[in-house]
């Protein structure tokens, strides 16, 4: 879910060549959801092989690496580790909705009721054991590297672009910009020609970037104030917020009273949560510092066997998409000679 900022903050466009060089901490489980979410066959099903085994993730990896690695884009992919405890509610909700979906999903595709189908389908996305593992063995054989946060994963990428270890998070979600990210960079895995649910429309869905330091002097407010207004709408670890309040009154009762706590309690509302508990979650997540960032040529053996011996990918596209990853290098290459015979 993610904390809801939209109505508050504006995004600037930002052009996949601008990044070009960039290293970017994606966030690996929410990048993984959209591609669950996004690349399925018309009635709703996942992409799988021969074996049953489901492959849109890697397919959504793949493609999207190679499009980024054109671009000179350097991903980071990291992982979420163990959630804080606050987060079991969440979790659990999600849950309920997915199992909810899948079942919605089943009565629409009996009924034939197949653009329906398809949107149950994606809210039923759930992430298996067996993806994980693929998924970083897939960016090993690529040449991306992977970090393993300790807990939350999008406060593992904030705190590696503060230490520059990365330019920008990678994510759909602004939890990033609590978590005191600098940047936040949206899109990334959706950018392209989206089709609108329940309509015979299209959209083109392009990044967006986010500057922390932009947000918070728009608002005339700080970090921790811009943490306690997504306390009073809801974050994964209160994800009902306080009732009755979104976004735009969420800024001004913070921007009247200077804090979510005072604004409580001189309204005189009780809340089933400790404000102080959560935004200490924001400012101090546990991270680590213990990673090695290190990006290699793809192995193209290893993903030949692993993508079209192993799951069924086609041959020519695979290898196709390499050789699109040959050129650019190739050209990168010839660039950079041409730069030095000209000083």
């Amino acid at each position: 879910m993610g904390v809801q900022l939209a109505d508050l903050i504006s995004p600037k466009p930002i052009e996949f060549e601008a990044m070009r060089g960039k290293k970017i901490a994606v966030d690996a489980m929410n990048s993984l959801y959209q591609f669950l979410s996004i690349i399925r066959q018309p009635t709703g099903e996942l992409l799988s092989d021969s074996a049953g085994r489901v492959t849109s993730h890697l397919s959504g990896l793949f493609y999207r690496d190679v499009h980024f690695l054109e671009y000179g884009i350097l991903p980071i992919y990291v992982f979420d580790g163990k959630p804080p405890l606050l987060k079991g509610e969440v979790v659990e909700k999600r849950n309920e909705i997915r199992e909810t979906a899948k079942e919605k999903w089943k009565v629409a595709l009996a009924e034939r009721r197949y653009e329906e189908a398809k949107l149950y389908a994606q809210q039923s996305s759930r992430i298996s054991e067996e993806m994980l593992p693929d998924s970083k063995l897939l960016l090993e054989y690529m040449g991306i590297p992977c970090v393993q946060a300790p807990s939350e994963g999008e406060a593992q990428a904030a705190f590696m672009v503060l230490r520059n270890d990365a330019w920008a998070v990678g994510s759909q979600d602004y939890d990033s910009l609590l978590f005191g990210s600098p940047r936040l960079v949206r899109n990334l895995t959706i950018s392209g020609r989206r089709k609108l649910p329940r309509r015979e429309a299209y959209v083109d869905i392009k990044p967006e970037i986010f500057h922390l330091e932009e947000v918070l002097r728009s608002l005339g407010i700080t970090r921790e104030q811009l943490i306690e207004i997504g306390i009073l709408i809801g974050t994964d670890y209160n994800p009902k917020g306080v009732e009755g309040i979104g976004p735009k009154k969420a800024y001004s009762l913070v921007k009247e009273f200077g804090s979510a706590k005072s604004a409580l309690q001189q309204k005189n509302i009780s809340v089933h949560f400790d404000v102080e508990e959560i935004k200490n979650i924001f400012l101090s997540h546990e991270t680590t510092g213990d990673y090695k960032l290190e990006w290699k040529a793809p192995n193209e053996e290893k993903l030949i066997e692993f993508l079209c011996e192993e799951h069924d990918f086609s041959q020519e596209r695979v290898k196709n998409a390499l050789e699109k990853l040959r050129k650019s290098e190739e050209e990168k290459r010839q660039r950079s000679l041409d730069a030095w015979f000209k000083t």
